[in-house]
């Protein structure tokens, strides 16, 4: 699915600060706004398969949402956790010329109507703090903060960057 165009322009990002006692965010404007292209993801690189070490993940499946002339617009790829009953939002993605018209609400509510048919209790993912408009995106869904990796891209282009965690009821 790597056929989509990830990247993204931002005039703001979340500045984190991280204490012994948990972490606050604060959004604030970059100048000039910053552009980030993510890179071809890499079957052989040893990445997760988003299972939880204990076998219990299902096999991934991807949402695809195409436009009035059957041409991709976005997908979202998702795997559920019966452990903890998460649907985990593995990646979502929305061709540039669709980004605020729908397309991701409606891939997350599909989402969302799987998770629910798992039994799941919630939807959860990881974005990164300079992922401005993605944060925002997923409030307006419904997200909110749960977590912080501060080394998760540590090794990665991505480095400096820090993982924002956001979790969602199903219902």
């Amino acid at each position: 699915m790597g056929a989509v165009d990830g990247s993204f322009t931002t005039g703001t990002v979340f500045e984190v600060a991280a204490r012994e006692d948990g972490f606050a965010l604060r959004e604030v404007a970059v100048e000039p706004p910053l552009t980030k292209v993510f890179p071809d993801d890499d079957p052989e690189d040893g990445e997760d398969d988003g299972g939880d070490g204990d076998g219990d993940a299902d096999e991934p499946r991807v949402f695809v949402a195409a436009d009035a002339d059957g041409v991709l617009a976005g997908y979202a790829a998702v795997s559920y956790s019966a452990w903890n009953r998460r649907l985990v939002v593995e990646d979502i993605e929305v061709v540039p010329a669709h980004r605020g018209r729908g397309v991701g609400r409606g891939l997350m509510e599909r989402a969302a109507a799987y998770a629910r048919e798992c039994g799941a209790a919630h939807l959860w993912l990881e974005v990164s703090n300079v992922n401005a408009p993605a944060v925002r995106a997923y409030r307006r869904m419904g997200f909110t903060l749960c977590g912080l990796d501060t080394t998760l891209y540590d090794g990665t282009a991505s480095r400096g960057e820090f993982a924002l965690y956001m979790s969602r009821p199903c219902s």
